[in-house]
């Protein structure tokens, strides 16, 4: 058996007032079923988690025009809030800690900015806010008429990127004594790509990045001295065909790459080779719609399926175990680290 915490987004959606099915839910995974579904909170538009390294704090990006991002001490099966603070930007849409759990890194969607929230040794923010800004703009009208953060990542080398939806970039930033620095871009990108996730091999050779506006996986060849990478491979992120599709999520599973594309409503697998390279295996269907996150949990792929109101999980080879209705998931988080 597994436990998972839940992000949601309001069910009335984005920045309706709070108390409309919105909160961090927990459910319990056993033999890839989801048992015992709760809301344990009530906060904001949690729209993603993540937890410190000593499992006992649970941040939530409260992802709204005046973005929060919230601490929850997590006591036995609940959550006890800590403190709420400024995300640094507008819609902060993702976090994530550092490596040594001394700063909370926000992507906040809107602004386009990236924040460094210093925390203490027990989890808790301290001092102030670091905003790092962006400036920039790509081919599409309505969503990228500014710069995007979208996803934080650690890369091979030491580097901190930030993946910016808007600009076509990945952005590059050094560690410094108490914060990060702007280094660069790591990457540009065809414009009208659109970059949403990414995630690195074992060995971080290579970066596979998920473009939502152009519906691809690009596969690059990272150089961790320098902090670039060059292009190897592009290939269609859903072979579905379906119109206006928009991928979201991109996970490495051992040799499987898994990416999830909403409007097509599957997780499109691939097998990567010792090269990098991909392959497409199958797009799995969905019971649901709208996969915007999902996680593998003990062999079990468990899909936040957002517009359906529904967790789904699959089996490894793709066959659907089962959907449990949760309201407008967004973000599944192990309970422990």
């Amino acid at each position: 058996m597994s436990s998972l915490w839940i992000g949601t987004y309001p069910v009335a959606g984005a920045g309706t007032p709070v108390g409309l099915g919105e909160g961090i839910w927990r459910v319990e995974l056993v033999d890839g079923a989801v048992h015992d579904a709760r809301q344990v909170v009530e906060t904001p538009s949690p729209s993603f988690l993540a937890l410190h390294p000593s499992g006992t704090v649970l941040y939530a990006a409260n992802e709204q025009a005046d973005g929060t991002v919230t601490a929850f001490d997590v006591v036995g099966d609940s959550l006890v809030h800590r403190a709420t603070v400024p995300s640094g930007g507008a819609d902060p849409c993702h976090l994530l800690l550092d490596t040594d759990g001394r700063a909370l890194l926000v992507a906040n969607y809107s602004s386009g900015a990236l924040a460094v929230l210093p925390l203490d040794a027990t989890g808790g923010f301290v001092d102030e806010v670091h905003v790092l800004g962006h400036v920039g703009a790509g081919p599409h009208p309505q969503r990228q008429e500014g710069p995007h953060a979208h996803f934080v990542a650690h890369a091979p080398g030491g580097w901190v990127l930030v993946v910016d939806l808007g600009t076509d970039e990945i952005r590059r930033y050094r560690r410094t004594a108490d914060s990060l620095r702007d280094d660069g871009i790591a990457v540009t990108l065809p414009p009208g790509t659109g970059p949403r996730h990414l995630t690195f091999s074992a060995d971080g050779r290579f970066a596979y990045v998920v473009g939502e506006l152009d519906v691809t996986v690009r596969v690059l060849a990272w150089d961790a001295g320098s902090g670039t990478a060059e292009p190897v491979q592009v290939v269609p992120a859903t072979l579905d065909g379906t119109s206006g599709a928009l991928p979201s999520h991109i996970l490495l599973d051992g040799r499987r790459l898994l990416v999830g594309t909403r409007i097509a409503d599957v997780v499109a697998e691939f097998e990567t080779g010792d090269d990098g390279r991909l392959t497409h295996v199958a797009d799995h269907a969905l019971p649901g719609r709208w996969p915007r996150h999902f996680e593998v949990v003990d062999g079990w792929t468990v899909v936040a399926d957002q517009v359906s109101g529904d967790l789904a999980v699959l089996a490894r080879d793709g066959s659907v175990r089962g959907s449990w209705p949760l309201p407008a998931p967004a973000c599944v988080l192990r309970v422990r680290p």
